[in-house]
Parts: structure tokens; C-alpha cells; sequence
């Protein structure tokens, strides 16, 4: 199992790799993929998916029974990760012929820790397609150090171990390599060498990109770390690591019939407030339950009956208690590596979890004979949100903010136990079952 996850860690490089290597798993076990735009008929037991702009997946297998009976149980993540996006016109040309990156910065990232790694780029890149209103999708992954980030060396900042504040604009150019001033023509010519290495990595010409969403991300590949490999590292880990576990829970299940409509929604968007058509924002979970309702011959109150009676899991990681920083955490309700799925509350509301929630996670950890564990911020300390609070908005649902405790959240690099993601899993599984 952790083999498993630790290869679509590596193959998950952005947030539409993450959606794409789902998306395949569904297909190779029997979901089928649905076009939004075509009226769907479905049976009992029917394994169906659907993509939403390429980078969230909602996965669902048609229960037995009518959902205004039943209600849904669904598991909630999201595909993207903190990085950096390659900026239009991008390259900034400098002495000595170096050309570096104009960058943006996705999500809240821990700047510092991507100075001096190898860099590759995936994303997505439009081309021309049968007409203006539908351009061609293609997707990419280099694989290769194609960039990095220089650090500026401590002999010119000594106080750079005394406090290290950083420009995204400045200090974070990736650096992509020096050339010749013919070799600079040429690249003008054609668009730019982001431009001329996708087209060469796709076999096109630079001209035929109309566009591109494109982000750096660190080229080193995840493995298992401690004296026992009781630890797994990786970039993405937050939130791909229980987008994975779901993933695998519902695989697992599909094979087995069930009276309620179970449903796996990776959404997209969630490090930068979720306010987008694919993000939790958006009616599109809503939109997509509304439908397997009507499928299921409901009426007009079929939906609302069916929301009444559901349950979602929000899953997204959660902060492990930090052997160096007692003195963030809360005395009594900070979650430790290896102690299992991480219930998460917040008295403000920021999570959606409140006692029903908790309760019902509580039993279902019995119920998989798991170990469950609490999260609570230190009450001098702002806490973030997730998606379950922003779904609430959208739908009345029932359900608990929950995640695996991980180090170095938003790092380049990020640890977590591989014994709580083996607990995810059997959670997962036995929610679906």
C-alpha cells in the first residue's frame, strides 16, 4: 500500500497530474467517465466519475437505494498543493547570458525550503483545437532538472540564520540555465525557452501553444525515512496523501453492494480559498448530487432529503505535534505521529466538526479498530480552514474535519507516518462500506 501511494506522490506533480493519475486508477477499475454535458442514466452499482477543468475528480459508485432514502457518504480532499506558477513572458534575461523565471506564488508555501533543489515543471497547456471555444488539453511532466533556485551564499547576509525575509519577486527567480546571445534571438523568436522546451517535450511547435498553466515543483522522489521506515517524505503530501487513501478506499469497496450512493470528491483550489468553478466554493458537488437524485427518480425534495440524511468526511492533513516547538501546540489536544486519523475542532467554526461529527468519526475509528486523536489549535494561535466549513455553505450537511498529522506542512518537502496512512485507509473503507 505504501508503495502504492509513494509512486502517485511522485507521479502527482501538480494539481492536474494529481487528477489525471486518479482518474486512470478510476478507469482501470471499471468507473467510467461522465460528460457533464450529456444527460446521465444510471443504475444501481453504476461506477461513474467526473473532471472538472482537468484537476478535480468526483468519483462515485450508485448505491441500492433511492439517496432521498439513504442520504450519500462522501469523502472530501483536494488535488493541489503549494508551489510556484510560471508567470506569461516569463523569462528575465541577465549578465553572463542566465535566464531566470518571473514566478508566482501558489498558496502559502514555506519559501525557503525550495532554495538549491532540482526543479522540474508540469501542468497543462492549451493548443489549438477544432475551433476558438474549445482549445486542445495536453498535459506535461518534464521529469527532468530543468530549474533551480539559487541561495544568495551567507558570506553576503551573515544574519542569514538570524531571520531570512524573503521577495517571491527577488529572491525566488528559478533559474533555468546560460546561453548565447544567438541562442537569446532565437528564443525571443519563438516565444521564450519555456515555450521552446514544452514544444520540444510534446513534439510541436512553440507557436502552437495558445497558453499554459504551468508550476515548478521539486524533482526529488519520495521515500520511506526513520530507523524502523516508520516515516514517508515527499513534496504534496498535504492533501494528496488522503486524497490517495480515499482513492483506495473506495477501489477497495466497489466491488461490494451498498444502500447508500458513495461518493469521493477531489476538488481543486483549496490552498488559495477554494473560489473557483472546480473548488469547494462552487455548486459543483452540489450540482453533481442534485443530478443523482433526479437519476434516481426523485422528486423535488429528493435532494433535501437526501442532504438530510448524508454524511461528508473532510479530509485534509493536520499538524503533528513538533518534538522542538512544544510551545505551539495545545497542552491537551495535539495530535502525534503514528496515533491515528487526527479529529479536528475549532470553537470558531473553522472546521466543520462539531459533537455529532466528532462522534460519528469516533465510532467509525472503533468500528475500522483504528486509533483516533484530537487537533486543537493553541488558544493564542489562529488556526486555518478547510473544505468542510466552506461545503457547509453550499449544503447542510452532517459531517467532521479530519486529516493524518504530518511535519513541515506547506515544505517542499513534508513528513508523515506510514502506519496513520494504513489507518486512513481502513477508515475510508469501512465509512464506504
Amino acid at each position: 500500500m505504501i508503495e502504492r501511494l509513494l509512486k502517485y506522490l511522485d507521479a502527482s506533480t501538480c494539481n492536474f497530474l494529481a487528477a489525471d493519475t486518479i482518474s486512470k486508477a478510476l478507469d482501470a477499475n471499471g468507473f467510467e467517465r461522465l460528460n457533464p454535458a450529456d444527460a446521465w442514466q444510471l443504475r444501481p452499482g453504476d461506477r461513474r466519475y467526473v473532471v472538472k477543468n482537468s484537476s478535480a475528480v468526483f468519483a462515485f459508485i450508485v448505491g441500492s437505494k433511492d439517496p432521498a432514502e439513504t442520504g450519500f457518504r462522501i469523502i472530501s480532499a483536494h488535488s493541489d498543493s503549494p508551489c510556484f506558477k510560471i508567470k506569461p513572458n516569463a523569462e528575465i534575461y541577465g549578465d553572463g547570458g542566465v535566464v531566470t523565471l518571473n514566478v508566482e506564488k501558489y498558496g502559502g508555501g514555506i519559501l525557503y525550503t525550495w532554495f538549491d533543489r532540482p526543479l522540474s515543471i508540469s501542468g497543462r497547456v492549451m493548443l489549438r483545437g477544432k475551433d476558438a471555444l474549445h482549445p486542445e488539453t495536453r498535459l506535461i511532466d518534464m521529469k527532468r532538472p530543468v530549474a533551480f533556485i539559487p541561495h544568495l551564499a551567507i558570506h553576503f547576509n551573515r544574519a542569514v540564520n538570524e531571520g531570512n525575509k524573503l521577495s517571491v519577486q527577488k529572491d525566488m527567480k528559478p533559474v533555468m540555465g546560460y546561453f548565447t546571445p544567438e541562442q537569446i534571438e532565437e528564443q525571443k523568436a519563438n516565444g521564450g525557452i519555456v515555450k521552446m522546451t514544452v514544444a520540444a517535450e510534446l513534439g510541436i511547435k512553440p507557436e502552437d501553444i495558445l497558453e499554459y498553466e504551468l508550476c515548478l515543483y521539486p524533482l526529488e522522489p519520495s521515500g520511506l525515512a526513520g530507523v524502523n521506515n516508520e516515516y514517508f517524505q515527499s513534496a504534496r503530501i498535504d492533501d494528496l496523501s488522503v486524497a490517495f487513501a480515499a482513492l483506495e478506499a473506495l477501489l477497495q469497496q466497489a466491488g461490494t453492494a451498498a444502500d447508500a450512493t458513495r461518493v469521493m470528491a477531489i476538488f481543486d483550489n483549496e490552498e488559495t480559498g477554494s473560489g473557483t468553478k472546480q473548488g469547494a466554493h462552487s455548486p459543483v458537488l452540489r450540482s453533481m448530487l442534485e443530478r443523482l437524485c433526479a437519476c434516481a427518480g426523485g422528486d423535488a425534495q429528493s435532494f433535501f432529503r437526501a442532504v438530510d440524511r448524508s454524511f461528508m468526511i473532510s479530509a485534509d492533513d493536520a499538524h503533528a505535534w513538533h518534538p522542538n516547538y512544544n510551545e505551539k501546540y495545545d497542552p491537551t489536544n495535539h495530535a502525534v505521529m503514528g496515533g491515528g486519523p487526527v479529529i479536528k475542532i475549532n470553537a470558531n467554526c473553522k472546521y466543520m466538526t462539531d459533537a455529532d461529527g466528532s462522534a460519528v468519526m469516533k465510532s467509525l475509528c472503533q468500528q475500522a479498530g483504528v486509533k483516533c486523536q484530537y487537533f486543537v489549535n493553541h488558544s493564542d494561535v489562529a488556526g486555518g480552514s478547510t473544505l468542510g466549513n466552506i461545503l457547509t455553505a453550499q449544503m447542510d450537511l452532517r459531517g467532521v474535519d479530519m486529516g493524518n498529522a504530518i511535519w513541515a506542512m506547506h515544505s517542499a518537502r513534508e513528513t508523515a507516518a506510514v502506519e496513520d496512512h494504513i489507518a486512513a485507509v481502513k477508515l475510508f473503507a469501512t465509512f464506504f462500506s
